[in-house]
């Protein structure tokens, strides 16, 4: 099957980099891109003229929620409410339990992809909230979500997010990490199982990963085995570390030493090595505010750091700076970690942030951003056949329409698009030359059941906050409105 999309603009790959290409063509034969350029004067069996579009290499998700969105609850509260937003030590010991049914999960997980591919991501490696779950994440149920993800034609990195502790709001004020160290041992059985599931599915699309949660709770022995079964199975390793300043007082606390220190005593930063969001090196200002290593440290180890400029900044973080790393020899590439999964919104945050903490204009770049979200994401995965538009190259391609009068005046297209664009522009994406996404519809889907269904998901979940607050106040207490609700009564004025 031959297939040729032609547009106004087209991200080629030419002499190791990305080129734009004005009114040009994309045509892909099965699962690879056999031309990119003009003139393709074979035949096509199917062909599509997409007009005013910027056709872009499929975008690179490296941390991807996978789950009912959080943020929207967890970024706001004042400091007496966010204790209540963590485990209670009282529930981790006597009361914990998992919030919703397997075939809840199920709605869950499919309601998260379709927002990826919505959004005009083609590749992704999946970050799932264990808050409301009896411990992490099982094993059937990461194998329920590959059916889900294989059904819709996702680019997939999965494994079953696994963990020895996890955080806890102590009775007397202050955090910690309280511990099931059998239960991350059996979460490491279960991530290897899933391996070997994955290789027998020989999907090209499926492609099994082991992903320990966060640094601070994994205890030293599982952090050691999680480094051995990779080197065994030669499998990607992604932890979030380097991530906040109460996850370095907590590693410091219990072990001695400092995260980055830990994944070198532990074996982990000889891996093939994906690090969530990398803010907290020695650069940070609250750490010692300059270079001493750490940076060094992580690219010669070939550690990639994965980006999250849009959640970062709503959690009040920054990465000091997006340039520095880069000029390190840092391999960055990007993520999402929140709702809306909008690569394109963090891309403009993350330019952004930049001039700001550098005061220069080119602190970072738009293609520097783009960049990360392709050629990036297809480095940290080992992937040189990701992330460009080239002969060779697998068929993911993504069409954004670049015509909406609302978006303003066209200069450069992706300069342009990042600063005035969304990822809601996506029209048309294929993964190895299927086809996932078709006049901004995924074909087979009912989006406004699956909305309904997760609306009426994500307030079962709000309300389980309460059961879990070390003070047991009501949802309406944890969350409380913008405004005070309107009330009937004599009218205003």
């Amino acid at each position: 099957m031959r297939t040729r999309w032609r547009a106004s603009h087209i991200l080629a790959h030419q002499d190791g980099h990305h080129a734009l290409l004005r009114d040009g063509e994309v045509v892909w034969e099965d699962d690879v891109i056999v031309h990119v350029g003009h003139g393709y004067d074979g035949p096509v069996d199917a062909e599509l003229d997409l007009g005013e579009s910027l056709v872009l290499p499929g975008l690179i998700d490296l941390d991807a929620l996978t789950d009912i969105d959080h943020l929207v609850l967890d970024s706001w509260p004042t400091p007496e409410l966010a204790d209540g937003l963590q485990w209670s030590l009282d529930y981790f010991q006597h009361r914990r339990r998992d919030v919703f049914t397997p075939e809840e999960r199920a709605t869950i997980r499919e309601y998260a992809l379709v927002q990826l591919a919505l959004h005009g991501i083609t590749t992704y490696m999946p970050i799932a909230s264990e808050i409301h779950s009896s411990w992490a994440e099982p094993y059937d149920e990461l194998v329920t979500m590959t059916e889900t993800s294989r059904k819709l034609g996702l680019r997939a990195y999965l494994g079953p997010a696994y963990r020895s502790g996890v955080n806890v709001a102590l009775p007397e004020g202050g955090r910690d990490v309280a511990f099931d160290e059998e239960r991350g041992r059996a979460g490491l059985q279960d991530a290897v199982r899933f391996l070997d599931h994955v290789a027998e599915l020989a999907d090209p699309l499926v492609t099994g990963v082991l992903l320990p949660c966060r640094i601070e709770t994994i205890t030293e022995e599982l952090m050691r085995e999680t480094a051995a079964a990779a080197r065994q199975r030669d499998a990607i390793v992604r932890l979030h570390c380097l991530q906040g300043l109460i996850e370095r007082d907590l590693v410091e606390r219990r072990h001695g030493v400092t995260p980055l220190e830990m994944l070198e005593r532990t074996g982990l930063l000889d891996t093939h090595l994906l690090v969530p969001h990398g803010l907290v090196t020695d650069r940070h200002p609250d750490v010692h505010g300059e270079d001493r290593g750490d940076l060094a440290k992580l690219a010669a180890a070939g550690v990639s750091i994965v980006h999250c400029p849009q959640t970062s900044l709503r959690y009040g973080k920054v990465l000091h700076t997006f340039g520095r790393y880069r000029d390190a020899g840092i391999n960055l590439c990007l993520g999402t970690d929140s709702f809306p999964p909008d690569l394109i919104r963090g891309m403009d945050v993350g330019v952004h942030l930049a001039k700001v903490l550098e005061d220069r204009f080119d602190a970072a770049p738009a293609e520097d951003y783009l960049d990360a979200a392709t050629l990036g994401g297809a480095r940290a995965l080992g992937r040189g056949d990701l992330g460009r538009l080239e002969p060779g190259a697998q068929a993911d391609v993504v069409a954004f329409r670049i015509d909406d009068i609302r978006d303003g005046v066209l200069d450069d297209p992706v300069r342009t698009f990042l600063l005035n664009g969304t990822g809601r522009q996506a029209t048309h994406s294929v993964v190895a030359g299927r086809t996932v996404l078709a006049d901004s519809r995924i074909p087979g889907v009912d989006l406004e059941d699956l909305r309904k269904r997760a609306q009426l998901l994500f307030e079962k979940m709000r309300e389980a906050y309460s059961e879990r607050d070390v003070q047991r106040r009501p949802a309406a207490e944890l969350f409380p409105p913008t405004y005070p609700a309107f009330t009937t009564g004599d009218p205003v004025g």
